[in-house]
């Protein structure tokens, strides 16, 4: 690819994004974006989709391709093309090619620093070209959202069928259960706190030694996915460093909750992980199933967020789950949820894996595509 450079100001804007705080949102469907993607929804657009997003804030440099109308905040800057010459997805691209994640500002808050990212030279190959590299590099992205699409679908259905059988009580058999007071015979009412371990995590001085940079994935709020299963984790540490901690290393299917801040992000760790003192670790007690213990917990989130309480930030403690109500089944009724339900997680977890893949093939493909290296 030989054409001429350009200053990336030259071909596009990065507009600042709108202050949405959450008390200001309503309800609907429009995906408001912070630089870490998606974070909530709105009634209206800021933005008239499709559209490129880019962290300013927070996760600095990140980038995301919306097709949707979209509010993005005021943590993030959205593209506005100058020229008719640049395609709208090329611009993803190359914004995801570009060293903006290194392009701090010299601050006490970090952020993008927008003069320097527009001062950037860049290529800007013909429209044939630019479609063409926009053909093969959404080639990935297509099919990493048909698998989330798919994801998506699965999560709902587990979900749909932990409210069928455990909260509308149409659970196999139930036209031959008595159900007194709500509860079917042979099960029980239970607190969260008499069915689950609520179990706390911990955080190491930064001083302590042999602690950081390790391979054991360390789990925090920021951490938390939207779906079933949390993968990796931003920071790590060293087994050796256990000791320094209070966190122990919790095994595979643990379900974490986040307590501080935004409380109730659910996750399932798909590997053994340390957890940070700003979220629990829910274990089940007896019979229960860590996928039940999931989505019994998914389906009281909004109760747990009502019961949060704080001077600076919202928090949830031990006892809040003693104000959580289960209905508790017997184990033979737990076993038959949890087969139906593991395939389905064990769906979502290949699905993970192979977008993981496809992320890696396509992202080793970009700079390539970008520089030239190889020929459209």
């Amino acid at each position: 690819m030989s054409c001429p450079r350009r200053r990336l100001g030259d071909v596009l804007e990065l507009r600042y994004g709108k202050s949405l705080p959450d008390r200001e949102r309503k309800a609907g469907d429009v995906p408001v974006y912070g630089s870490g993607g998606i974070g909530g929804s709105h009634d209206a657009a800021l933005v008239h989709g499709p559209g490129v997003i880019v962290g300013r804030k927070g996760s600095v440099g990140s980038v995301f391709f919306e097709s949707r109308d979209f509010f993005p905040i005021d943590t993030v800057y959205y593209v506005v093309p100058k020229e008719d010459n640049i395609s709208l997805r090329y611009a993803y691209y190359l914004l995801g090619y570009l060293p903006l994640a290194s392009m701090n500002s010299d601050v006490a808050v970090p952020g993008l620093n927008r003069d320097r990212a527009l001062s950037l030279e860049v290529q800007l190959p013909s429209k044939a070209e630019q479609n063409a590299i926009v053909s093969i590099l959404s080639t990935y992205d297509d099919l990493i959202e048909n698998n989330r699409r798919r994801m998506a679908l699965l999560e709902e259905s587990a979900r749909l069928l932990y409210r069928e059988w455990f909260i509308r009580l149409r659970f196999p058999g139930y036209e031959h259960t008595r159900i007194t007071e709500g509860v079917p015979e042979g099960w029980e009412r239970k607190t969260a706190l008499d069915a689950i371990f609520v179990l706390s995590g911990g955080t190491p001085k930064t001083s302590v030694p042999d602690y950081w940079d390790g391979e054991i994935p360390f789990y925090t709020p920021k951490d938390a996915t939207d779906g079933i299963w949390v993968t990796g984790c931003e920071r790590t540490v060293t087994e050796l460093g256990l000791q320094n901690c209070n966190s122990k290393l919790y095994p595979r299917e643990t379900v974490f909750i986040s307590a501080r801040g935004t409380v109730g992000k659910l996750n399932m760790a798909q590997r053994p992980m340390v957890m940070s003192q700003s979220c629990y670790a829910l274990v089940g007690k007896d019979h229960l199933t860590q996928p039940f213990i999931y989505a019994a917990m998914q389906s009281a989130v909004d109760a747990l967020r009502q019961q949060a309480v704080g001077a600076v930030f919202d928090a949830i403690v031990v006892d809040t789950f003693k104000r959580i109500n289960l209905l508790v089944p017997p184990p033979a009724m737990v076993r038959l949820f949890d087969e139906t339900v593991r395939s389905m997680f064990d769906q979502v977890e290949n699905l993970i894996l192979q977008n993981q893949k496809l992320r890696a093939a396509r992202d080793l493909l970009l700079p390539r595509l970008m520089s030239g290296e190889v020929a459209v």
